[in-house]
């Protein structure tokens, strides 16, 4: 019987080993269309929610407001997104893309879609979705524990 602790079969370790190998055949392909992985995935929960302030998307992100300020700052400095008052908060602002990301993120998206191809080669449709709906149900139990810490 294999050990919990042993790498290879454990599902943390899995699921980090699969994470980080993921993010850098990722990140290898999109690294010509001038995003980080971290910009990307910004303007990706942004592009579903435009009009959002920075710390609602923060608490979205997981990230603190300070990290995703920086990426903000990167993010309007090169023309990807806009900070456009908040009419109900003068001191927040909101956060709308630009038209010229809209392509660019169109790249991105299919680089994910290759990656995720690439990832699940092999791997048929029901396997695919017992796989997605055991991740889903991971999620949800962790989750429910955040809740009641």
């Amino acid at each position: 019987m294999s050990s919990t602790l042993d790498p290879d079969v454990n599902v943390g370790f899995l699921i980090h080993d699969v994470s980080r190998m993921m993010r850098a055949w990722f990140d290898e392909r999109a690294q010509e269309l001038g995003l980080t992985r971290a910009q990307w995935r910004v303007l990706v929960h942004l592009a579903g929610r435009e009009g959002l302030n920075q710390s609602s998307l923060a608490e979205i992100l997981e990230l603190d407001t300070v990290t995703l300020g920086r990426h903000i700052d990167r993010l309007e400095r090169d023309g990807w997104l806009e900070r456009r008052s908040d009419p109900t908060d003068r001191r927040a602002w909101c956060l709308y893309l630009t038209p010229a990301s809209r392509p660019t993120l169109k790249k991105m998206e299919a680089v994910a879609f290759d990656t995720i191809t690439v990832a699940m080669r092999d791997v048929d449709d029901e396997e695919r979705a017992r796989f997605m709906n055991t991740l889903l149900q991971i999620k949800s139990n962790l989750t429910a524990v955040e809740v009641e810490a």
